[in-house]
């Protein structure tokens, strides 16, 4: 008679290769494979780039939640976020920036058209749009007055002072990226105390033919104003038993 190990590791085994098998079959297709260990638009051969997303919609409460959703499940991360009114009353705009591959930005695009609020979501590239970004700095005001280097670097990257104490002064400076952030390691070293920086406004180059578009759908189907929960300053009528 058998020792009581050997059934159980044949049992064990029977039962391994049954579920390699069952693995081999969901994994046959090789894109789903590669759909499988990679997220969207990070598998070997995804030529990501920066893209801007502009979205225009109804003002509706809990629209940016699914929105960000949609990033979300996807793994992707949102590298700035902006939401504003539009040139067409009660429609807004959403301007958000990530960094992925062109065909991962058209499929997001698609599914946020999906949203019943969403009128059209574009993506452009850097060199389709004009953007702006703009930057608050804390610096100590002793150092502005006593080096005179500090202010003329300051005045060399377009700051303006919009708050001036006798501890600190608020410098604004407005631009791109690339030099918000120059101008952070150019202060560090006099003793930068805050450095903020706001999220990207965009105006797409070509979009005259959607403003119009805009109007006329606005005017054939005029979106509703967002309104509060009325029950919401009803606390002890709702819960009271």
């Amino acid at each position: 008679m058998l020792p009581k190990s050997f059934y159980v590791k044949k049992n064990f085994d029977s039962q391994f290769r049954h579920g390699i098998t069952i693995i081999k079959k969901c994994f046959m297709n090789t894109s789903n494979y590669i759909r499988f260990l990679y997220a969207p638009g990070s598998a070997p051969g995804g030529n990501r780039q920066e893209f801007t997303i502009t979205v225009y919609t109804e003002n509706q409460i809990g629209l940016l939640n699914r929105i960000a959703i949609i990033f979300s499940r996807r793994k992707i991360n949102i590298e700035s976020l902006n939401t504003s009114p539009s040139e067409v009353d009660s429609v807004h705009r959403f301007t958000i920036v990530i960094n992925e591959a062109e065909d991962v930005v058209r499929k997001l695009c698609r599914q946020i058209e999906k949203q019943v609020e969403v009128l059209k979501a574009y993506y452009n590239t850097l060199d389709e749009i004009v953007w702006q970004e703009m930057a608050l700095y804390k610096v100590p005001t002793d150092v502005i007055a006593d080096q005179v280097k500090v202010e003329r670097l300051l005045r060399q990257y377009g700051a303006k002072a919009i708050v001036i104490r006798k501890d600190y002064t608020v410098f604004e400076v407005t631009g791109h990226r690339e030099e918000t952030d120059n101008l952070v390691k150019v202060l560090e070293p006099y003793g930068l105390i805050e450095f903020v920086r706001s999220a990207r406004v965009a105006i797409i180059k070509s979009s005259e033919g959607f403003h119009e578009k805009l109007k006329e759908f606005e005017y054939r189907e005029p979106g509703e104003d967002a309104s509060e929960n009325e029950y919401l300053n009803q606390n002890e009528k709702v819960f009271s038993m």
